[in-house]
């Protein structure tokens, strides 16, 4: 498929996403441009599986390099629009079924092209959003849903973040060890629904030694002496693995939570502080890739990131930790100025292009570059990891 055509699966992402930002507002009792009764409800579904859902659908697809493989993002994609359409609700979160079943189906494609233990990571995630779509289809309410929709996001990143950590060779004894903590983290989302006392803190203890892995292993730690983007990159990848933290510590020490402060930290701790820093971390390498369209990287994109964490901790101890109802909406609202900003410095730096994307000087005392992945490894990893781990430039593994 040629890249402009890749654009008309990102513009129903694109609105997934504003939608479920218009339902931020509502949720937390604020104007909004949007008013319908549907908003809040489909809130969750529509950020996780309609827009990042789509994103690495499409991301997956382009990897594969096969037309039926744009059938995932495209459902998904549909899915997400029918969601905020005058429909019966099932008919839009039976296509996100059908779109994340696609996705696995994507993942067995790539998986008979070569195996590895980082796309074994990101094919357990995938099984989680066919899960995650499944109960929210059967009736599930959010909270019971919410593991799922946390194990996706954060084994899909994992895996990735393990095929680039690969060349730092961490050995196969810390390969074997994400291994099984991605299998814990999945046992313990598979058995949430039935026994959420036990499987709660074992998902947190799980997340928890993610984290731990990942401040351990990965390539982040030494970027982020570097400059221009991969410093960038490893300042969005380690606060996000602090926020990480924090989900796991909660439902550790907490268990279950299904409403009330808790809850507000564990959900917005991982799908803002966790998973919109990773995405805007790999934007400028991700977009290009899927689109084909270069997108530099500038300083500008410190401003929306800092805003980002910033609003967070202040809605998270503000608002959430210590109860103060204007913190926990100046933070939210924040939190989505935040995604906005970055958005639209996305965009404006993609249409201005020019040679303001620096990538930056190397670390010092690193190890000679290497790429990650091959053009058709089985890991679609987004990323070539050069700058990441010795040289001044980043490159689209594929």
């Amino acid at each position: 498929m040629r890249n402009p055509a890749r654009l008309a699966f990102l513009l129903p992402a694109g609105l997934a996403l504003l939608a479920g930002l218009d339902a931020a507002l509502l949720l937390l009792g604020l104007p909004a441009p949007v008013t319908t009764e549907r908003l809040p409800q489909v809130h969750g579904g529509l950020l996780v599986l309609g827009f990042v859902g789509t994103v690495i659908a499409l991301e997956r697809a382009v990897a594969l390099r096969t037309w039926w493989g744009f059938t995932a993002p495209g459902t998904t994609a549909l899915g997400a629009v029918l969601l905020l359409a005058p429909v019966p609700l099932v008919v839009g979160q039976g296509l996100l079924v059908a779109g994340t079943g696609a996705l696995l189906a994507v993942y067995a494609a790539l998986w008979r092209r070569q195996e590895s233990l980082a796309l074994g990571v990101q094919v357990l995630g995938a099984v989680l959003a066919t899960g995650s779509a499944l109960l929210w289809w059967g009736g599930a309410p959010v909270p019971v849903v919410l593991p799922w929709f946390v194990g996706f996001l954060v084994l899909t990143i994992a895996g990735e973040r393990l095929e680039l950590a690969r060349v730092g060779r961490p050995g196969s004894r810390a390969e074997r060890a994400m291994g099984a903590v991605a299998a814990t983290l999945f046992a313990a989302v598979v058995a949430a629904p039935l026994w959420p006392g036990v499987a709660h803190p074992a998902l947190g203890a799980a997340l928890l030694g993610l984290v731990a892995w990942l401040v351990r292993h990965d390539v982040a730690r030494r970027t982020v002496r570097s400059t221009g983007l991969p410093r960038f990159m490893a300042w969005c990848l380690l606060a996000g693995y602090a926020w990480l933290a924090v989900a796991g510590a909660t439902w550790l020490l907490l268990g279950p939570v299904a409403d009330g402060p808790a809850y507000d930290a564990v959900v917005h701790s991982v799908f803002l502080g966790f998973t919109v820093s990773m995405i805007m971390a790999h934007a400028p390498v991700i977009l290009p890739a899927v689109i084909g369209r270069a997108l530099p990287f500038r300083r500008a994109f410190y401003g929306p990131v800092v805003l980002l964490h910033g609003s967070l901790a202040l809605r998270v101890v503000g608002g959430d930790l210590r109860g103060e109802q204007w913190a926990l909406q100046v933070g939210g609202a924040l939190n989505i100025v935040a995604v906005l900003l970055f958005v639209a410095l996305a965009v404006w730096s993609s249409v201005r292009g020019g040679g303001a994307g620096r990538l930056g000087r190397a670390p010092r005392r690193t190890a000679p570059a290497a790429a990650t992945t091959s053009a058709r490894a089985a890991a679609p990893a987004v990323a070539a990891a050069r700058a990441e781990v010795g040289s001044v430039e980043l490159e689209t593994a594929r």
